[in-house]
């Protein structure tokens, strides 16, 4: 009986080699790989030619989905090839890692635990307990021999005395005692690279065993269970009379089951661990959620490039230079063979200074960098997204066993021709085609599950019959659609209900007017009938004028949707009539006796009700509105600037206009009004645009006038906020008012009908023009 234990890296191509080597060398009667046991189950479908990788394992606890975990395979990844060489050669394969049921209740536990210490905070001695313990490992592993030997090496001869770091990478020990700063790349020309490694795995498991007694206590109770669960699980094959094991695990654990200690150690760690239901299926991935900036632990740098090691571990450069250069070349790019011939002789030249026997690709980087792009990182950074973390996405077949929301969305993906793919793809919808309103309602109602594979952008067209949609797949919203599985079988069902229970959940207002919005071009009748009766009810009992300003732009925006998705408006229009009719009642009322922050929210909300008005065109809701801000206008106990905002409105309606205007302009910014409330009035009249400065000489007049009158201290007072008026004009408003300050009629008053000299008109015109943010040497 022989257990062969292969230690290796995940997810890279020379261990992959040297495995699938191994295993056709050694011909194994049982394969164990580290790996969850509940997925034993779905392991015949790798043989499967439509199970393509990049693919993934997802295990999750189906009545707590937040608990998952995924277990992603490339083709070069080791465990993907000694799996499919059990398959192939029809002998048992097994996982043999801690069963994820057990791992999903321990962090389960162990959550609960945080959340329970967080509420009492640790005392002082608990917290200097834990310093100490850190303090004596870092002591722990400084004065162990290897470690001293590792980096005594590596040390330069002008290094100083000081304390070496610790590393969380242990292999990067073995690469700083090599002479490499970096553990990735001595791990890829020590092993990814390398050829006829035959005494690879003694090698691998030798070097981690000699890392393991320099670095004590690194990995926890958690590395623990699961170094306890392999053996377990070796020992139940050979119990089971298998008498050529292999087993496939990452290095690090390779001394752990190389040296079994007593069973029933490994039995009392075992035992009563607390267990939850779990259930496993396969699902597509990518390379970009492979690459280690994904927030994947056991990571790569390069999924893209270690790929193509793969596929052609003999390539000198050229065959990688050649994709760089017909990257290149759809980028418009003029790209010559004599550039990529001059590229791989760069980076082998590279190699050569740096004793390395073949480039790697921090060489070819260099000479890519040096010979194709002249120099210019911004092209590198075309080639690390594009080739050497790639955009590559696997493939699943559509038999495996997969929750019934899952299948639905992927039998409409296919039916509206909208594939996922793994880099992002622009869709202009034209509404009035029967496919691209199917493929509209179809992602409205993926976002209503907050499934956000599709995110909608404006786009420059008169109607509402065209959208734009930016589609990027990525395999994470696998669990989210396990999660919402539980409210449908069915995009429109599960879509549906959920709406319905998030409606129920509350009772504010706008939050439903939201959901309604997203709601219709989901084309969901019923939900949008129940959402409307809530909207209804909640308007009824409801006393916050302001909140329904607030609802109510969203509601009049529904109505555009009435003949391009088909759907019934007159609902919503009823709404929005009574809400409009509630708004004015009570608008009046809620404008009086408030501060200056609240008046200034105020105003927003009258501008976007107004322009909801105005969309509506409507002549009853028109007049009835009028009649709101008349009333609002001519009331003294109005908020100034609100009352300047509807007086505007009652001139941009032309209620007042000419000799009135200025009338009531005159009243407000009369010398017996404090300067403060006419300054606030005249922000509110002057909110959003100050044209009408522009073409009424006589407004122009009584601002200029009353400006003037005003003294030093109380100007001083004012200018903040009348700066805060002038400066939300827009730059070309402000240079023309600079300008009528400069050579207007004003400068002629300022010096006539005030009686000054002209040093004070002068002093004057620069405050105006200070005021207007005009230079005045331009």
């Amino acid at each position: 009986m022989a257990t062969h234990i292969l230690g290796i890296r995940h997810h890279g191509p020379g261990s992959a080699k040297n495995v699938k080597t191994f295993l056709e060398k050694m011909q194994p009667d049982i394969i164990l790989v580290e790996g969850p046991p509940e997925a034993d189950g779905i392991l015949q479908w790798v043989s499967h030619k439509e199970l393509q990788p990049p693919v993934a394992i997802l295990c999750f606890q189906p009545d707590n989905t937040e608990q998952s975990a995924f277990y992603p395979f490339a083709a070069y990844s080791p465990e993907w090839q000694a799996i499919l060489y059990a398959r192939t050669h029809n002998i048992p394969v097994k996982f043999m890692d801690l069963p994820a049921a057990h791992q999903f209740a321990i962090d389960e536990a162990k959550r609960k635990d945080e959340a329970a210490a967080n509420e009492t905070p640790s005392t002082a001695t608990e917290t200097d307990a834990v310093n100490n313990a850190a303090l004596q490992n870092i002591q722990q592993q400084q004065n162990s021999p290897v470690y001293k030997k590792i980096f005594t090496a590596a040390q330069d001869v002008e290094t100083t005395a000081a304390t070496p770091p610790i590393y969380s990478d242990p292999i990067f020990h073995l690469a700083q005692a090599a002479g490499f700063t970096d553990g990735e790349k001595w791990w890829e020309h020590m092993f990814e690279h390398r050829h006829n490694n035959e005494e690879v795995f003694t090698a691998v498991g030798e070097a981690m065993q000699a890392l393991r007694e320099a670095l004590p206590g690194p990995e926890g109770e958690r590395e623990q269970l699961r170094e306890a669960y392999m053996r377990k699980t070796i020992r139940q094959a050979e119990r089971e009379m298998y008498e050529n094991i292999a087993v496939i695990c990452g290095a690090w654990h390779a001394p752990a089951l190389l040296q079994m200690p007593p069973q029933k150690a490994d039995n009392d760690l075992l035992k009563n661990l607390p267990k939850v239901k779990v259930e496993c299926t396969w699902i597509p991935w990518t390379y970009s959620r492979l690459s280690y900036f994904s927030g994947y632990g056991a990571g790569i740098l390069s999924p893209g490039w270690y790929g193509h090691v793969w596929k052609y571990p003999t390539d000198d450069g050229t065959r990688w230079m050649a994709k760089v250069a017909k990257l290149l070349r759809k980028k418009n790019m003029d790209i010559s063979v004599a550039h990529v011939i001059e590229a791989v002789r760069l980076a082998g030249s590279l190699a050569s200074l740096r004793n390395l026997y073949r480039p790697g690709l921090e060489e070819f980087n260099e000479a890519a960098l040096s010979v194709l792009f002249n120099g210019e990182p911004v092209m590198l950074q075309l080639v690390q997204k594009e080739l050497i973390v790639s955009n590559k996405i696997g493939t699943v077949p559509t038999e495996i066993p997969k929750p019934p929301l899952q299948l639905d969305i992927e039998r409409q993906q296919k039916k509206l021709r909208l594939p996922a793919t793994a880099d992002w793809k622009d869709y202009v919808l034209d509404l009035r085609k029967e496919t691209d309103l199917q493929r509209s309602i179809f992602l409205h109602r993926l976002l209503l599950l907050n499934i956000k594979w599709g995110a909608k952008s404006d786009i420059n067209s008169k109607g509402t019959f065209k959208e734009q949609w930016r589609l990027q797949w990525d395999p994470a919203f696998s669990i989210d659609i396990i999660e919402k599985g539980t409210w449908g079988n069915t995009a429109e069902e599960a879509a549906s209900k959920y709406v319905i229970h998030e409606a129920a959940e509350t009772n504010n207002l706008q939050q439903v007017c939201q959901l309604l919005e997203q709601c219709i071009p989901a084309a969901l009748p019923n939900t949008v009938e129940m959402l409307v009766l809530q909207i209804n009810n909640l308007a009824a009992t409801g006393a916050d004028v302001m909140q329904m300003m607030q609802v109510l732009p969203g509601l009049v925006n529904i109505t555009r949707y009435g003949n391009v998705r088909k759907t019934d408006a007159a609902l919503v229009a009823g709404i929005v009539t009574g809400i409009i009719a509630r708004v004015c009642v009570s608008l009046p009322a809620a404008c009086t006796g408030i501060d200056e922050e609240a008046a200034l929210q105020q105003l927003d909300l009258f501008i976007k009700m107004n322009d909801a008005v105005n969309t509506l065109q409507q002549q009853t809701i028109t007049q009835q509105w009028q009649q709101t801000i008349s009333i609002i206008a001519h009331n003294n106990n109005t908020a100034p600037a609100v009352s300047g905002y509807t007086t505007r409105l009652l001139a941009d309606y032309k209620i007042i206009e000419a000799d009135e205007l200025v009338k009531l302009f005159y009243y407000a910014m009369s010398s017996a009004a404090a300067p403060a409330v006419a300054a606030a009035w005249l922000e509110g009249f002057l909110k959003g645009s100050g044209t009408i400065l522009l073409v009424d000489d006589d407004l122009w007049n009584v601002v200029n006038n009353w400006v003037q009158q005003l003294d030093d201290d109380t100007f001083t007072q004012v200018l903040p906020l009348l700066r805060r008026t002038f400066a939300a004009f827009s730059k070309p408003e402000r240079r023309k008012l600079g300008e009528k300050v400069k050579f207007g009629s004003s400068t002629a008053s300022i010096k006539i009908e005030s009686g000054i000299d002209e040093e004070r008109a002068a002093a004057g015109i620069a405050v105006m023009m200070k005021l207007f943010g005009y230079n005045q040497h331009q």
